[in-house]
């Protein structure tokens, strides 16, 4: 079959575009920069578009059976610097949103023009779309929140809703911080363990929504082949851990001190209202995921970094 992935230069983008070229599928990634792109996985064609309009690409559409819409801005940043000492500007919050909801009308645009109209999209978002929630459990039912990550994901979410009107089975994966060995910011936070100063982060209580990247890219072909899967699923492991639990699985397993806290008010100083990604947290659960069959290869943070750290 016929994917077409937005963002799929991305961690899971890419992982993803992996395991569908191996399988002989024919992969279509879309990137504003294609002579720029990293190198793609065999069998991989990747193609340009603007990241807001359905030109130069739209044709496409008509025939494919899937379009999995993966694009954004990073929130985290792009490049260490930007990670550790980044703050948001109201710019960079600006670029965040509108990349998310205009890739979202672009593929409502290609879909509507196409003939033979996709029978799927893969609707990214993530578990940023409840907020932060402190002790709630959170299952896909649970109202948004109100932060400036909610109401992204909110937004996101929304852009590309209008495809059900064409007949198109759309999921929406909200997606915990996905764990990879290499991208993303898994190398950042095993960084201070290496160092032998590794701890929690603020008071350690907040919650770390995670998924291993082969749980990420599993569910997500899960789903496209669930040919009665629609609307959200939370992609995030069955095993809820708080930051400190984080810190002291990666002590035992990295066989390092797990002590050193980092004071939240350190934390503010340096990235300003981006804090909230590492100070807060919310606790969503994968009921949807798991009442429809998924079985996760890495259900525990022990077992996935295991894996990760000593594959």
């Amino acid at each position: 079959m016929r994917v077409i992935v937005t963002g799929g230069t991305g961690l899971a983008g890419r992982a993803l575009c992996a395991g569908l070229a191996a399988d002989g599928h024919e992969v279509i990634v879309l990137s504003r920069r294609p002579e720029g792109a990293p190198k793609m996985p065999e069998g991989v064609r990747v193609v340009g578009w603007d990241g807001a309009t359905a030109r130069g690409w739209g044709e496409l559409a008509d025939g494919a059976e899937v379009v999995v819409n993966l694009a954004g801005e990073s929130i985290g940043g792009n490049g260490l610097l930007s990670i550790l000492f980044g703050r948001w500007t109201k710019e960079q919050q600006r670029r965040i949103v509108e990349s998310r909801s205009n890739a979202g009308r672009a593929i409502v645009e290609a879909v509507r023009s196409a003939g033979r109209k996709p029978r799927l999209l893969i609707q990214a978002s993530a578990a940023g779309y409840y907020g932060m929630r402190k002790e709630e459990e959170l299952g896909e039912a649970s109202e948004a929140g109100d932060s400036f990550l909610a109401r992204t994901c909110l937004e996101w979410e929304a852009a590309s809703e209008p495809v059900g009107a064409y007949g198109v089975r759309r999921v929406v994966v909200r997606s915990g911080v996905v764990l990879a060995v290499r991208g993303g910011i898994f190398p950042m936070v095993v960084l201070p363990f290496r160092l032998f100063a590794g701890g929690p982060l603020g008071s350690g209580r907040q919650w770390f929504p995670w998924i291993h990247i082969a749980d990420e890219v599993g569910a997500i072909r899960f789903l496209m082949a669930k040919d009665e899967a629609s609307g959200a699923y939370n992609l995030t492991a069955p095993q809820t851990v708080r930051n400190s639990d984080l810190a002291r699985a990666l002590g035992k397993v990295m066989r390092r001190p797990a002590f050193f806290r980092v004071p939240a008010s350190v934390l503010r100083l340096v990235l300003g209202e981006k804090a909230m990604l590492v100070l807060e947290g919310q606790r969503p659960v994968p009921r949807r995921l798991l009442e429809a069959g998924y079985a996760f290869q890495f259900p525990t943070i022990e077992s996935a970094l295991e894996d990760l750290l000593h594959r």
